[in-house]
């Protein structure tokens, strides 16, 4: 464990560096930082830094450089988050708020949060599967021919057509929406899909084939969801202002940034939007990636995720400022799910 001044130390060297792109050396530190100590003081904390591996020479009468191990020991230490400024809070409810449906909304949190972060913003579409029923509407379109709606808690909206082979009468019609919303509305959509499969056997035999046919729709297009593997990306030109910061090339890391498998892996799996994860370099599910971080958090209504969004930039980012983004947009766009 370090103590509290070559905490102080690392942190100085973190933000320097973070901030000028130079390797820092002691006399900067003692000229820009309120360390209380000398320049040898600082030296020795430095070179007790280096040995632990938190810092590092990147050249021969360099100064340090922070690693992979102290840009972690830094985040963990964090005790504050840079707060977003008013203009900033402002923009992001105003820009949210304009949204007209699901699409529109993640599409919207992509470029607040890239313009925001000026890192690549990466945002998982609301899974149907972990939402919740909040509608289902019945809509006849013409005698044998019926509008199904399915609107879930992350509001998404489902529809499809149903041919009919005889005539749905208004007031099998009205019952029978009546009993698909008591049935799964407020019921996770895996729970829903079981409940609405026993419902068929509770109206008339008459009326059987009709309500067989509705009920087959409406549980296939829940269990039909594919929503878990899309993902939106943006901002991939903002790398293109820190390509010293990659270790050979920045074509690597563009590559795997357009396969979503690889998307997904790096946001994780959020279980609560208060849930926020850091991954710094090396800690990265993939080599191609490993000069990079990745601060990832759940979105959704209430208390739990319907999916993840996040930011990918190099290790050489503002962790405060970042942060505070991720989790104030994610914070927004949960409200904007939970109003619609």
């Amino acid at each position: 464990m370090l103590d509290d001044r070559k905490l102080d130390v690392l942190r100085a060297i973190v933000e320097d560096y973070v901030s000028t792109q130079e390797p820092v050396g002691s006399k900067a530190l003692v000229d820009r930082h309120r360390l209380g100590v000398s320049p040898a003081t600082v030296r020795n904390d430095m070179a007790a830094l280096e040995d632990e591996g938190f810092i590092t020479q990147p050249h021969t009468s360099a100064g340090r450089i922070p690693t992979d191990k102290g840009y972690r020991l830094f985040v963990d230490k964090l005790t504050t988050v840079k707060p977003l400024s008013p203009a900033e809070r402002r923009a992001i409810s105003t820009f949210l708020e304009g949204a007209h449906d699901l699409d529109d909304v993640v599409q919207r949190t992509v470029r607040m949060l890239a313009q925001l972060t000026r890192q690549v913003a990466i945002v998982q579409y609301p899974s149907l599967s972990r939402s919740t029923v909040r509608h289902v509407e019945l809509v006849s379109l013409a005698p044998m021919r019926l509008l199904l709606v399915l609107i879930s808690s992350s509001g998404r909206v489902e529809q499809r057509v149903v041919e009919l082979p005889m005539p749905f009468d208004d007031v099998l019609l009205a019952d029978l929406r009546a009993r698909l919303n008591a049935a799964a509305v407020g019921q996770r959509l895996a729970d829903a899909a079981s409940r609405l499969s026993e419902l068929t056997g509770s109206f008339p035999q008459d009326d059987r084939a009709l309500v067989s046919l509705v009920v087959a729709t409406l549980v296939e297009t829940i269990s039909d969801d594919r929503s878990d593997e899309r993902v939106l990306i943006g901002g991939t030109a903002n790398l293109s202002r820190f390509g010293d910061d990659f270790d050979r090339s920045i074509k690597p890391m563009l590559e795997a940034l357009e396969e979503h498998v690889v998307l997904l892996k790096l946001l994780g799996e959020a279980t609560t939007p208060s849930m926020l994860t850091v991954r710094i370099g090396h800690e990265q599910p993939y080599q191609r990636l490993s000069s990079t971080s990745v601060v990832a958090t759940g979105y959704g209504p209430g208390d739990e995720a319907l999916a993840t969004l996040g930011i990918v930039g190099p290790t050489r980012m503002d962790y405060p400022g970042t942060i505070a983004a991720v989790r104030a947009v994610a914070r927004y766009v949960s409200n904007v799910l939970d109003d619609s």
